[in-house]
Parts: C-alpha cells; structure tokens; sequence
C-alpha cells in the first residue's frame, strides 16, 4: 500500500497482489504494521476486506471440487461427498478466514484443472477453447501465488500430454491432421504461452506499483536499488556514468550471502601468527564490510602517473586495462602474494601494502575484466558493470569467501585472491556502487572530499526484464535465516495430523483459534489414498496377465482419477522432503485437497465396479458348475473326501 519495494522467498508476487486489492477496496492505508500474530489492531483498520478475497477464495473451492468430480465422470453423489469433506474441513475453514494464501492457491489450482477437464471432455466446438484460455491462465495465477503452484502446473502439462498421446493413437481422428495440428498448437499457446506471459505481468504491475526503496533493498543489486526512489538512488543520483583514472568508487561484491557488503580495510594488520601457527605478511588488513563506511572508499589509479585525480577529460577505464587501486583513508595500494590467506589457506592474501623492507616486493597490479561486457573495448560503467580484478602476477581474482574473520578482523568477512577455477562465480564480480571524480591530490584534502561526495548530473535506468530476472534469481536462491518455531513440523506428522498451530489466543478468556485437522476426513483420506494404490497394483497385475477386470472406458477413468488426485497429492507433498525451510502444517493443505477429491470418486469405483464385479464372477462361477454335464467317475476323482457319497 506505501509502494515500498519487498522481497518474498515464498514465491511470485500475485497473492501480495490479491491481499492489496482487498486492503484497498475497504480503504487501508497500509500505516497499520502487522508484525506480530494477534496483535491488537485499531477500529479504522478494515481487516474485512484484508479476509474478503481468502475466504471468498476459500468458499469457492467447495462448488470447484464439486464440478471436478462431475468432470472426472463421477456421479452426483460422489461430487456431493468431495464437496461436503471440504466444506467440513476444520483446517480449511480457518486458514482461508485468515490473511493467508493457501485457500487462494487451492482455488486456483482447482480451477485449472477443472477447465482443462471442461475443455478435454467438451465436443468440438470454438466455445470450448475459452475453457483452455481459462485453464492457462489459473495455471499462471497459482503460480503467481505460490511456487508450490508449479508443481500442480506441471502435474496438468502433464495429463494434457497424456490426452494428446492417446489422441495420436486413436485412429477414429488420426485422418483428420489439419484438425489435430491446431488442437495440438492451441493447447501449446494455452498451456504453455499464455501461463508465461501472465506470470511476467504479474511482475511487471509488481515493479510498476513497488518503486519506493525499502528494508529489502541490501539483496539486491546496486543497479537495481539504484532505480528506486529513495535509499542509495539519493546517493547516486547524478554519480558520474564513466570509472575513470582517479575516480573514488565503492566496490560492493556481487555475491548475496551472507550479507551484501564492500570492498574495505582499515588501519589493522595482519596478526604475525595465526591461531593454528600459520604465519602472515602482518601487512594492512583488506576485508569486506557489510556496512557503510568512509573506509570503503579506494581510488582508480594508474600505474604509470602518480596523479590521484581525474585528468580533464576524464580517461574512462576500459576491459582488459592494468589499474592499481588505492586506499582513499590510509593510501596503501591493494596487493596479494603468494602468503595464505588467514581462513582459506588454499587462497592467496589480499593486503594494503606496506613495505617492512622484508624482501617482500609490491605486487599490486590488477586487470580489469568486465564480466558482463558488450563489446572488448567497453568502458567500466558505474552500477552497470559487474567486473572481476585479476591479480596480474598471479592471475588469481579478488573475491569474498564470506567467512568471518576473528576478533582480530572485527567479525568482517575474508577477502582473498583465488584462481578463477576454484572460485564460484558469484563471488568474483564487484560493482562500482558509489563513484565521484577525485579532485583532490594531497591525503587531507582527500579525506574530506570522501565525506562529501559530489553530484554531476547523470541519469540511468536498468529495464524491466533485467530487473524481472534479478527478483527471479533472488527469490529463488536468497535464503531467509533458518529458524525453530515452536509449531514447525516435518512433512510425516502432517499425515498423522500429530502437530497443530495455534493462531490466536485471548489473554484473559483464553479463548484460542487453531489450525487443526478433521481427524476423520484425514482418516479416510489416507485410507483412501492407500486403497487406491493397492487396487492399481492388482489392476496391473491382472492386465498383465491378460485379464481385463474393467472395460476401456471405466479403466480411463480409473487412471484419470489417479493421475488427478494421487498424482496431485504426491506432487504437493514429497517436494517439502527436499526443502530446508521451515515447515507447518498449513503445507499440505494442497495435497490433502486431492485426497479428499479421491475418497468419494474411489468409493462409488468401488461399489459399482469392483464389488459388482466379485458378486458377478461368484455368481457365474457357482451356476457354471451346475450346468456341466459329469461322469459318476469323474465326480469320485474329484472328491476331496474319500468318505463323501455321490449317486451313481
């Protein structure tokens, strides 16, 4: 509601959407923080609307699970039960009542495979396309809510490929190519088109409404932030585009972790020997500071002039140029040798030279290689260019380990010279964040001009789709720090339902709100879950063998309902086995929908096919062995008792 940029690593950013636009309907003006479950909120507040789209969500999952079972070609009655076990599902109920995004995930998904299914089983018609538009755009929506949201998307792909697979088989339709071409190539624009340009809008309303800086701004890139209104675009706006000889810079490291920081070093040395007996060069301590200070200024300088000042006109530094760098506080050039570096013994120590007169020569040389380059002559840009410093004697790069230093270092995080081929990539290239021509010559006057960084007018701006990929690589690799809750729980106890959440409780009526389980619904839920497994295993078994215990069409709907509702409850499920984040139990929610779609479908299979089956192939048996004609010899051969009596 404030426009501020935010960063969530649960997924893409159209719940956040959906939860706005109901804050707005009833006229929030997001000055009200939410930082605390059950935290008291004023009247003006309208938490009304913030719930409206949750629970209508919610309330609509029940008439969906209805018409998916209709869909999958089950019978009033089984649509019935499916819709009445969701509707008495005690968690369900309260976690779409609530500000949260599970109900809206689920009617999403549901939705789409309802009008894939309308779609499949609609006759040919043009009307019947508007269900696949439909079905690709839910798919893109649950996605936009929710990673989990793909998982379910890819389970429809999917069924959709199967139903074109067998549609390929089918010789009744397979003389009409022209028609299977454009069935097959609507279903790519529908399934596949469609899903991915809706999920990029998304991020472009996103961007376009979330311009102003905010407290997640430090994740991203210095390009990135610097396109926001406020935060470091105040203090690099009108920075000079162009690094040039004699130009102060900051350098902040591309990687994301631990925590962003910059290039720094401070009036410390090494210490002479290390815990382990490991000796050092006792030279300036070089680290990398997470925070911003005077100290992560350095200085472009270049090696055949002694001027610390931009020429006029400037002399931008170009890819493959040899610079030294300069501390702007201590002035001591950035330098690495052949001495191990203090945590990563493998890796050369970087240093602020100081010449102890040690038979110790000055290695101080670095080559600039812009990573991200268009051309072999480009300039280095501000902001813009991601560049890797290369250790001219020892062609090793600079780079951050983000391993912290003892208290000798602060706590601040290792920087070290290593080979390009030891080294992940992300951790070699450094961004010029903070720029300004150096004007001042003598170190005094250099101080102050640190402290004061002058402004020329120069105005830059990333795109949408660099910006788009950025959030993308961030959501998806930026971990949120690990922590224990006291109602997290682990994927097996969300099948037994050993684990609850409480989400509100009254200091003095101790009335409680609780996320909790039906324990019968997820009783049958599991037994069916289980019994259906067991019935496609003997099915198999018995096709196998030549045996056709249902006949095609039936067997259709048979695998239908297990690619649906086992596949989707697998598919919901298993993945959190891989994840390490913290976990509740609201995650099933997702794949305990499918299981209550599966019980009422697998109950009427049951008693119109399988049981109808038994009583049939008893009844046959019995009257078989009436009818065949036998000899009085024949009967006494097959007697199980010697003593039995037969008439001859």
């Amino acid at each position: 509601m404030k426009r501020v940029f935010f960063i969530d690593d649960s997924g893409p950013p159209l719940g956040h959407l959906i939860l706005a636009f109901g804050a707005y309907l009833g006229g929030f003006d997001g000055n009200f923080v939410w930082n605390r479950i059950g935290a008291e909120y004023p009247s003006s507040v309208s938490v009304w609307s913030l719930r409206l789209l949750p629970a209508l969500c919610g309330a609509l999952c029940v008439p969906l699970v209805y018409l998916l079972t209709l869909e999958l070609r089950f019978s009033h009655l089984s649509a019935l039960g499916a819709a009445l076990l969701l509707l008495l599902e005690n968690s369900l109920i309260v976690q779409s009542r609530f500000m949260l995004l599970e109900s809206v995930l689920i009617f999403f998904v549901l939705l789409a495979f309802f009008s894939y299914l309308r779609f499949h089983n609609t006759p040919s018609s043009c009307f019947r396309y508007g269900w696949l538009i439909l079905s690709g755009a839910s798919c893109a929506a649950a996605v936009g809510v929710k990673y989990m949201g793909v998982f379910s998307y890819l389970l429809l792909l999917g069924v959709a490929s199967l139903h074109t697979w067998n549609l390929i088989g089918d010789r009744g339709v397979s003389h009409i190519i022209r028609q299977f071409i454009d069935y097959y190539w609507f279903q790519v624009v529908c399934l596949l088109v469609v899903p991915v340009l809706l999920y990029v809008f998304w991020f472009y309303v996103h961007l376009s409404l979330l311009h102003r800086s905010g407290p997640h701004d430090q994740l991203m890139s210095s390009a990135f932030q610097a396109s926001l209104e406020g935060g470091l675009s105040r203090i690099t706006q009108g920075q000079p585009l162009e690094v040039a000889y004699g130009s102060q810079v900051t350098l902040r490291s591309s990687a994301s972790q631990p925590v962003p920081c910059w290039l720094h070093s401070h009036k410390a040395n090494y210490p002479i020997r290390y815990e382990n007996g490991r000796g050092s060069s006792h030279q300036q301590q070089v680290t990398c500071y997470p925070f911003k200070d005077v100290n992560n200024w350095w200085i472009i300088k270049d090696p055949g002039r002694q001027e610390l000042v931009v020429s006029s006109p400037p002399r931008p530094v170009r890819h493959g140029d040899v610079i030294q760098l300069v501390h702007g506080m201590t002035s001591r050039f950035l330098n690495s040798h052949d001495v191990a570096a203090p945590m990563s013994p493998h890796a050369q120590e970087v240093s602020g030279y100081i010449d102890f007169n040690v038979s110790m020569p000055t290695q101080n040389l670095w080559r600039v290689d812009i990573s991200n380059r268009e051309a072999e002559s480009e300039s280095w840009k501000t902001i813009l260019s991601d560049v890797r410093l290369v250790h001219v004697n020892t062609s090793a790069v600079l780079r951050m380990t983000g391993v912290s230093l003892p208290d000798w270092g602060f706590r601040q995080l290792e920087v070290v010279a290593d080979k390009l081929f030891k080294a992940q990539s992300s951790s070699l290239d450094w961004t010029v964040e903070e720029h300004r021509y150096g004007t001042s010559q003598e170190q005094k006057e250099r101080e102050a001009e640190l402290h004061s960084p002058t402004h020329i007018d120069v105005n830059r701006k990333i795109s949408f789709w660099a910006k788009f990929l950025e959030v993308q690589w961030k959501m998806l690799t930026v971990k949120q720090e690990d922590s224990e809750h006291k109602y997290s729980s682990s994927p097996l106890e969300w099948i037994t339902m050993e684990t609850n959440i409480a989400y509100w409780l009254h200091s003095s009526t101790n009335a409680q709100i609780h996320l909790i389980g039906n324990p019968v619904s997820w009783g049958v839920a599991n037994l069916s879950l289980l019994a259906y497994q067991l019935l496609a295993a003997v099915y198999l078994l018995r096709r196998r063998r030549g045996f056709k215990d249902l006949p095609d069409g039936v067997w259709s709907q048979f695998v239908c309902l297990g690619c649906v509702c086992v596949g989707g409850w697998v598919v919901n499920f298993v993945p959190f086995f891989l994840m390490e984040k913290t976990l509740f139990l609201y995650h099933y929610l997702p794949a305990l929908c499918y299981l209550h779609l599966l019980s009422p479908a697998l109950l009427e299979h049951t008693h119109t096919h399988l049981l109808r089956y038994v009583h049939t192939h008893t009844h046959t048996h019995t009257h078989t062995h009436c009818i065949l004609s036998l000899s009085f010899n024949v009967i006494r051969t097959q007697s199980l008792r010697c003593d039995w009596s037969f008439w001859s």
